[in-house]
């Protein structure tokens, strides 16, 4: 049975690196692809019609060219969504030493099944013979759910069905998160906004320590208070306010990973001057207090 993404040669290796079909069901496949050879390594490929193509970059850069002319560098925490209702796209992919990626293709039918009482606005019946590219930044929680993939250690047996669920996580994650970093996106139609709204989320970002209040944002932007909250809460799944906590504790968390920070430490560099507070948000958000994940990172 032949998989949406589908090199010339399934099993081959490329130079030094590899490539790993870790799920694969009918429409729906889950690969990794790595180098980790000293030369760059290249595979073979294509962007088949009616199917959404999702690439995540681990580590290192990889670049696809597409003929005649047309190439695109992916980096490092970076993640590219393809989809092309109208012709099969070859193109070749080259992996810089050192590269890890995740490959993800579902076709839009499977995909509308899924979110069938949530639809997508790529799913409605005017966009699905549209063609999409989005770039966007990997959240840490997908960032989290990826580098699972690549370090369990499982039985054979266990494998398929492990893949399996983290297959739909990355979907689910994916569409909820809705963190666009694109050139042409498919969650809303004026692009204009889209822009502005970015614009208000990296000037957040910047500031996360002392953010100000939604009228200065709305300023920021040259939007009304009522088109930034519409429209921010649209495109990033979240209110203002909410995405700016959930970004602080998605930090806090691969702070606490690392092992090399206190809680109370954590707390003041996401920006809390009441460490209770922090440890009140983190148990919500997660459901368990830093000093206990903490402790139980520690003991792994």
């Amino acid at each position: 049975m032949n998989t949406p993404y589908q090199p010339s040669n399934p099993d081959q290796k490329v130079e030094k690196g590899v490539l790993n079909s870790l799920f694969e069901k009918e429409d729906q496949s889950l690969l990794f692809s790595e180098n980790n050879g000293k030369e760059k390594a290249q595979l073979e490929s294509i962007i088949r019609k009616g199917i959404i193509h999702f690439y995540f970059c681990i580590d290192g850069t990889a670049t696809f060219a597409f003929e005649p002319h047309y190439s695109r560098e992916i980096i490092k925490g970076k993640n590219y969504f393809f989809y092309n209702p109208d012709k099969d796209l070859p193109f070749s992919l080259t992996l810089a030493p050192d590269t890890k990626m995740v490959f993800m293709t579902i076709s839009l039918e499977s995909l509308h099944k899924l979110f069938v009482h949530d639809a997508l606005p790529l799913l409605n019946p005017e966009n699905s013979n549209r063609k999409f590219y989005d770039e966007r930044d990997i959240p840490p929680m997908l960032l989290l759910v990826l580098n699972q993939l690549l370090s369990i250690q499982l039985s054979e047996s266990a494998q398929k069905l492990f893949y399996q669920g983290k297959f739909y996580e990355l979907l689910s994650l994916y569409f909820s998160n809705r963190l666009p970093n694109t050139e042409t996106c498919p969650f809303l139609n004026d692009e204009e906004t889209v822009r502005k709204i970015k614009t208000v989320k990296e000037y957040l970002l910047k500031n996360l320590e002392a953010p100000p209040g939604l009228k200065e944002l709305a300023k920021i932007a040259g939007l009304n208070e009522y088109q930034l909250k519409m429209g921010f809460k649209e495109i990033y799944g979240n209110t203002v306010y909410g995405f700016l906590l959930d970004h602080k504790l998605d930090n806090a968390r691969i702070l606490l990973d690392s092992a090399k920070h206190q809680v109370n430490e954590v707390a003041y560099q996401i920006g809390y001057t009441n460490p209770s507070h922090f440890i009140a948000a983190f148990k919500k958000k997660f459901g368990i207090t830093p000093k206990k994940y903490l402790m139980k990172n520690l003991v792994r």
